[in-house]
């Protein structure tokens, strides 16, 4: 099962286990943990957290659910953040690391967490996203668990200021560019020399940009117009047909040397989804989807379009969702959540579930 990131109150979430980023000693705090408490039942879970007692930093303990839409609350404390130097990250890693593993004994489907130690804790936001999504990565590698990451709100949810600048800088050239495109795409302009000084990634837009730019001195190119070619019949049309989505798709998969099992999860996929590809030749996959797997098989740009095209897609110059994937394609980024991450953080959506 895939990992998905959601922005609500973990409280109303549901899943087989809920993680609580809780106090190591058996009080209710505040923050999540006391949403938790009082969400669940607060007297009868701190009975129960009581009989446990303290809480190492970086450990875990498993209580009842009570009236949360859940099987077992997971408590784990997390770091109190210094500077970074005192093993914070050591630690938070175990949290989520032994919150993972304690779900797997408890054979649960589902588990959801909050960005631990993020809160009172005081946790850098942009550092404890990685941290969570590297384990999570790793952990998906091998098993099979619907991991749900639960963001209060929008401040809860950050990136690297480094990561926010490029993908900034990508989206407001490159919506720059379509505007000018869409604006003079049909009567020549001169470029200011302001214009001329803006640079645009060329490979994202190769396709879509052959507008013709001149100068005002030469209408005349204008008026080119190429020699018109023999039409084909439709017999000859039909004879040319291409592979289809199904058949290109796991040609890509057999050169890439990697098994299925590989592939659906560096998608973000469920097994069920994947079987469904695979057994129905005319499946017609969501662009998402698609995008997924292009990811997942880590195709170069061109290629990506092939497969799009195949299920009836083409990225689009004017959606942010396709821009960012165009750039992690072109960057030769291609884990699918870290990926999710940037998507999230400027659409709301993410690949794959």
């Amino acid at each position: 099962m895939p990992f998905k990131i959601v922005r609500n109150d973990i409280t109303k979430v549901t899943a087989d286990a809920i993680v609580n980023t809780a106090n190591p000693n058996p009080i209710c705090g505040s923050g999540t943990d006391l949403a938790i408490y009082e969400a669940a039942g607060k007297e009868q879970l701190l009975a129960e957290r009581t009989k446990i007692g303290k809480i190492v930093r970086g450990e875990i303990a498993v209580t009842g659910a009570y009236n949360l839409n859940a099987k077992y609350i997971i408590h784990t404390v997390g770091p109190v953040w210094e500077d970074g130097v005192h093993h914070e990250f050591d630690i938070l890693e175990s949290c989520y690391r032994k919150s993972l593993q304690k779900a797997v004994e408890l054979k649960c489907e589902s588990i959801a967490f909050p960005l631990i130690s993020t809160g009172v804790y005081g946790f850098p936001k942009d550092k404890a996203l990685q941290i969570a999504v590297s384990v999570f990565s790793e952990f998906l590698l091998e098993n099979e668990m619907q991991i749900i990451l639960v963001v209060f709100d929008k401040k809860s949810f950050q990136l690297s200021g480094k990561l926010v600048g490029e993908i900034d800088s990508f989206i407001d050239a490159n919506y720059i560019r379509q505007k000018r495109r869409t604006e003079y795409s049909r009567r020549p302009f001169r470029r200011s020399r302001i214009e001329s000084d803006i640079t645009y990634d060329s490979e994202v837009y190769e396709e879509c940009s052959r507008y013709t730019e001149v100068e005002e001195s030469e209408p005349e190119l204008l008026m080119s117009v190429p020699m018109p070619q023999k039409a084909m019949s439709l017999e000859e049309e039909l004879e040319n047909v291409g592979m289809s989505f199904h058949d290109k798709l796991f040609e890509l998969i057999g050169k890439s040397g990697m098994d299925n099992k590989d592939v659906w999860k560096r998608a973000n996929l469920d097994r069920k989804h994947f079987s469904k590809i695979q057994c129905d030749e005319k499946y017609h996959p969501k662009k998402k989807t698609v995008m997924a797997l292009c990811i997942a098989l880590e195709l170069d740009l061109e290629q990506a379009k092939d497969l799009l095209a195949r299920a009836d897609w083409a990225f689009s110059p004017s959606s942010k969702v396709d821009l960012i994937v165009q750039k992690a394609i072109i960057d030769k980024q291609y884990d699918i959540y870290q990926l999710n991450l940037v998507l999230f953080q400027y659409t709301n959506e993410i690949l794959g579930v």
